[in-house]
């Protein structure tokens, strides 16, 4: 990715206009209507990392896999959301400042950083009606689903409860 000189907060705004679907012969930050673009392959294969984000996605695995267990069995505070919220923004901003990817593969990371915030806005309580242990189970998903479209190699998919 790109380096991109903005706070976390307007990173996480403007991802809903990165991951819009831009025709084949636009720039991938193009910020044109479209429905969400949906992950794919790079021609069946996965898409290459760097190493800035295969350690944030491990970070972030790590987070998760500590984590699920205590949401699970609804031990995990107000406070212990708050703190993985910012411990996986953190690792977020480090992915998005760091990765270096080309540009077709950098459009496929922004759908699954889109996802990654859309399940930190859960554990935050950011999303009404929804509790905060179903943003730890939508961001293990959406690690799952890294996994599949990535190569990262030695990846391991988090085992979900149910």
């Amino acid at each position: 990715m790109k380096p991109i000189l903005l706070s976390l907060s307007a990173a996480m705004l403007a991802l809903p206009l990165m991951v819009q679907a831009a025709g084949p012969a636009h720039h991938h930050h193009d910020h044109g209507a479209g429905a969400p673009q949906s992950i794919q392959l790079n021609a069946g294969k996965k898409w290459a990392t760097d190493d800035a984000l295969r350690q944030g996605m491990e970070a972030i695995r790590t987070l998760m896999e500590n984590a699920l267990p205590a949401a699970h069995a609804g031990k995990l505070t107000a406070a212990g959301y708050d703190a993985l919220a910012n411990d996986i923004d953190s690792r977020i901003a480090y992915i998005v400042g760091s990765c270096k990817l080309d540009p077709k593969a950098d459009a496929q990371l922004h759908i699954v950083i889109g996802e990654l915030a859309g399940g930190v806005d859960t554990i935050k309580g950011k999303q009404p009606g929804q509790a905060r242990a179903m943003g730890v189970v939508n961001v293990s998903q959406t690690l799952n689903t890294y996994g599949k479209y990535f190569n990262h190699p030695g990846w391991r998919a988090i085992k979900l409860p149910h």
